[in-house]
């Protein structure tokens, strides 16, 4: 008997993942067992990823006082940290053999702040390829608030789009199918003006600081689409491999989920890591997030003047 709406996962279902049924043979019964390991890694990698994220959250919401990079930072932990807490959701839904509708509602969920994390690190990096490449017109252009106004336009478009797609999926199961296909599309988009936007950033910044360390602002940023284009990405990719190659092995989906988990899990540790880069004191996490996040006004000089000078000759 079929449970609940329609099916519109492009993820296994519980049963499917090797709790609903026997092996008969011992490949099956080897696969499952490396499966269940996977997955047992996987939680404890959200369950760290999730404290991590929560101490960001902690440092920039109470205790530092917030600029522009920060605003995106701090709402990208968010993404993170909901992305790993439906995660841990799901991975108990999975051991706890609930129904195949808690499943769904659990992926559906996760998709949609997996979705949210990739549209911040889009504007991030867009953002912050602008102001290497006009740094004049961004400094005099950039209204005050750019950065708490794009992040809330980002949350509602995200939550409209899926509110769209539940609709959809309860009521009209081959226009979800239409649904998919934009989603797809849309994903495929945002990685490739992120992945443009980036290589244009570390190409402008190396041009114009041929004889400095890279600063930490950007450091950050690609450090951050680098994790994510390795770990975040397979994600996505791998769903949609799962909803039009159903024979696909296994083991491969929930190897892309042990690294989405692994991705919202070690931006915390690249926030950390940038700030403490080139400084040997031993001082406070919320001191070493906010030198992570404060070289915005430094660099935007420095690339001001290495600009000028560019003109001049």
């Amino acid at each position: 008997m079929e449970c609940g709406p329609p099916n519109m996962t492009v993820s296994p279902t519980p049963e499917s993942a090797g709790f609903g049924s026997d092996n008969s043979t011992k490949n099956s019964s080897s696969s499952g067992s490396l499966n269940y390991w996977v997955k047992i890694l996987s939680l404890l990698i959200a369950l760290l990823g999730l404290i991590g994220n929560g101490a960001v959250l902690w440092l920039l919401g109470f205790r530092s006082r917030r600029n522009h990079f920060s605003v995106y930072i701090l709402n990208l932990a968010a993404a993170d940290a909901l992305f790993l807490c439906f995660s841990i959701l799901q991975y108990i839904a999975i051991f706890s053999r609930a129904s195949d509708l808690t499943w769904e509602i659990l992926f559906k969920f996760r998709y949609i702040f997996y979705t949210a994390g990739l549209s911040l690190l889009v504007v991030i990096s867009t953002e912050r390829c602008l102001s290497a490449l006009f740094p004049i017109w961004y400094r005099s252009r950039s209204p005050k608030h750019t950065s708490a106004a794009v992040c809330t336009g980002l949350w509602t478009l995200n939550g409209m789009f899926w509110l769209l797609g539940l609709a959809l999926w309860y009521r009209f199961k081959q226009s979800f199918v239409t649904f998919i296909i934009i989603l797809g599309a849309w994903l495929l988009l945002l990685t490739c003006v992120m992945g443009v936007s980036s290589l244009t950033l570390l190409l402008r910044v190396q041009c114009s600081s041929r004889h400095r360390r890279l600063p930490r602002l950007y450091l950050l940023v690609l450090l951050t689409v680098l994790v994510f284009l390795l770990c975040g990405l397979p994600w996505g990719v791998g769903d949609f491999m799962v909803l039009f190659c159903p024979e696909l092995n296994l083991m491969r989906y929930w190897f892309c989920d042990l690294l989405a988990c692994v991705n919202s899990s070690v931006n915390p540790l690249i926030y950390f890591f940038v700030g403490r880069l080139g400084n040997r004191r031993r001082d406070p996490l919320r001191v070493v997030l906010q030198r992570a996040l404060g070289d915005e006004q430094e660099l935007g000089g420095e690339i001001t003047n290495t600009s000028s000078q560019e003109t001049t000759h």
